[in-house]
C-alpha cells in the first residue's frame, strides 16, 4: 500500500481553549471522565467474563487462576489480539458509546467516523509477571506528514505511576519529521512497506531526549480517555504493582480520509471478523493470529467472537460497511 504525502490531516496550529491544545502541544492528553466509573467497571467486568469463555480454567474471582497457564495467548503481559477479540460485542459496545464518539468528533470536526479494529489489554498481577523491556515506537510512517491518526486508550481501572500502562516521550511528535530527515540510515526508514510502525533503539531515543523530550508514564482514572499522536514515541509498560490494568485500544478517524479500496477491504474484514491495526482509515491489513499458546498449537482457536456484535446502523457505518 502506498503512503501519500498529501493525505488529509488536522491543523494543529489553531488554539481551541480545551484539551485539544494539550494534545497538539504535548503529543498526548488525558480526557477526563468520558465514561462514568460505573460504566468503566461494567466493561472491565465483561472483559473478565471474556477470559472465562475459554476452557483454560480461568476464574475471575479466583486469583490463583490468573497465571498464563489459565489464560488465552497474549503478549506484553496482557495485550490480546487473537481469538477475534477485536470484534467481541463488549468492544463494539464501547466503540459505540456516544461520549467516546463525541470526543473524537470534536477532534476531527465530524461525526462521520471510522473506527479501528483493535484489541484490548487486561494485565493481571501474578507471581509469574516479568518486567517488560521498553519497546519505544511510533505508528506513523514518516512519509505521512502531520497529524493523521490519533490513537486512543479507553481506561477502565485506576492507573497510577506503578500500575503499568502507556509511556510517552512527550513532544517527540514535533521532532518526528526532523529525525527521519536527518537519519536516513536508520534501520527500517524507507522500507516500512504497509506497516506504519518503527521501533527506536536507546541511542535514537536519546536524540529526542537531548532536544527536550521527556519520558512520561501516563496516569488515568476509570472512564478516562488517553489520546496520543501516532508520531509520538510510546510503549506499553508492565505493572510493578498488584493492580489490574484494563483498557481497550479505540481510535477513530474521518471516513472521508479513506480510499474506496480501503473502505472495501475494511468492510470485508468486518464481515470476516478480522482485526487490523490502530489505523481506522488506512494501512488496512490483517493482524495475523498464529494460533500458538504456551509454545504449542492452540486447539481452542476461534474463527468468530464468543459474543457477536450487534450489527446496528452505527456499527456498520463505523466498520465501513455502510456509507454515511
Amino acid at each position: 500500500m502506498p503512503h501519500y504525502e498529501s493525505e488529509p490531516k488536522i491543523d494543529t496550529e489553531v488554539l481551541t481553549g480545551d484539551w485539544r491544545d494539550d494534545l497538539f502541544r504535548d503529543g498526548f492528553v488525558v480526557v477526563k471522565g468520558v465514561l462514568s466509573p460505573e460504566q468503566a467497571q461494567g466493561y472491565k467486568d465483561r472483559m473478565f467474563e471474556w477470559l472465562e469463555t475459554f476452557p483454560y480454567g480461568f476464574k475471575a474471582n479466583d486469583p490463583s487462576t490468573w497465571g498464563k497457564e489459565h489464560l488465552p495467548e497474549h503478549m506484553k503481559g496482557g495485550m490480546y489480539h487473537g481469538y477475534k477479540v477485536q470484534h467481541e460485542k463488549v468492544i463494539w459496545d464501547a466503540r459505540t458509546e456516544p461520549a467516546l464518539i463525541d470526543t473524537f468528533a470534536k477532534l476531527w470536526n465530524t461525526k462521520e467516523l471510522l473506527v479501528s479494529f483493535d484489541g484490548m489489554n487486561l494485565t493481571l498481577p501474578t507471581p509469574d509477571m516479568q518486567p517488560s523491556t521498553p519497546w519505544p515506537h511510533v505508528d506513523q510512517n514518516p512519509k505521512r506528514k502531520g497529524m493523521q491518526c490519533v490513537q486512543g486508550i479507553l481506561n477502565l481501572a485506576p492507573n497510577g505511576e506503578h500500575d503499568g500502562g502507556l509511556v510517552v516521550l512527550k513532544g517527540s511528535h514535533k521532532l518526528n519529521e526532523l529525525f527521519f530527515k536527518t537519519h536516513p540510515e536508520t534501520k527500517g526508514a524507507g522500507t516500512w512497506g504497509s506497516f506504519d510502525w518503527h521501533g527506536f533503539d536507546e541511542e535514537e531515543v536519546d536524540w529526542f531526549k537531548q532536544r527536550g523530550c521527556e519520558m512520561i508514564k501516563v496516569c488515568a482514572d476509570p472512564g478516562d480517555l488517553i489520546l496520543w499522536d501516532s508520531r509520538q514515541i510510546h510503549y506499553n509498560k508492565v505493572p510493578s504493582s498488584d493492580k489490574v490494568r484494563a483498557v481497550m485500544y479505540i481510535c477513530y478517524t474521518p471516513a472521508s480520509f479513506a480510499s474506496k479500496e480501503d473502505i472495501e477491504m475494511k468492510a470485508s474484514y468486518f464481515q470476516q471478523r478480522i482485526g487490523t491495526t490502530h489505523w481506522p482509515h488506512a494501512n488496512i491489513f490483517s493482524q495475523e493470529d498464529k494460533h500458538i499458546r504456551l509454545g504449542k498449537p492452540d486447539i481452542h482457536r476461534r474463527e468468530r467472537p464468543a459474543y457477536e456484535p450487534e450489527e446496528s446502523d452505527l456499527v456498520l457505518k463505523l466498520a465501513g460497511v455502510k456509507a454515511y
